[in-house]
């Protein structure tokens, strides 16, 4: 039901906004052009990260399709998911990417990156009540990142004081790592 009010809404103002401007001819756009501006709009808007901050439209959409899903530990699909299962299948859906199942594996995996050097797609890595990685996230940008928690999968700010608290480090995927993957994707594909 929220959906379909930010719709409706978004519809409505994208009305009111072109009543008011005036009609001055110019070439038709892309249409693929538009529809992906009016996505990128529209899912910032809803996840609030800023549209500049919003560059990779896959991530947001598959974002936005899991919002809610309850978290369950060890689960693996939308009747419940832990932080690692979102994290491997969002690596895998928008970027391609097979990446391990553990978010202390998933962190022997990436170049550690500062908390103010973090980009959109960037990992984030929280050791809760732990000496160890416990945690992990997708970071969106504007300070937002995307994990399952106990409340579901949420959008959260790494401002907000709890996990401000518990960061441990930021981590990019190895250059080395993504190679790999994507020659060995490509072998595989060779070999079928």
């Amino acid at each position: 039901m929220k959906k379909l009010s930010l719709v409706i809404a978004l519809f409505f103002s994208i009305l009111a906004a072109q009543a008011q401007t005036k009609n001055v001819p110019t070439p038709a756009p892309d249409k693929s052009d538009d529809q992906e501006s009016l996505a990128k709009d529209y899912l910032s808007q809803v996840m609030g990260v800023a549209l500049k901050a919003t560059s990779n439209v896959k991530l947001f959409q598959f974002v936005y399709d899991w919002i809610g899903t309850p978290y369950r530990f060890g689960g693996s699909s939308k009747k419940g998911i832990d932080c690692s299962a979102f994290t491997k299948e969002l690596y895998t859906q928008v970027f391609n990417m097979d990446i391990k199942r553990s978010s202390r594996d998933i962190f022997s995996m990436v170049t550690p990156v500062g908390k103010d050097d973090l980009k959109e797609g960037d990992l984030m890595f929280f050791k809760i009540h732990s000496r160890s990685i416990t945690h992990v996230g997708i970071y969106l940008g504007d300070g937002r990142f995307v994990h399952a928690a106990n409340k579901g999968v949420a959008i959260s700010n790494i401002s907000d004081e709890y996990y401000s608290k518990y960061f441990y480090r930021g981590g990019r995927m190895l250059a080395s790592f993504k190679n790999e993957l994507v020659n060995g994707t490509a072998e595989k594909k060779d070999d079928q």
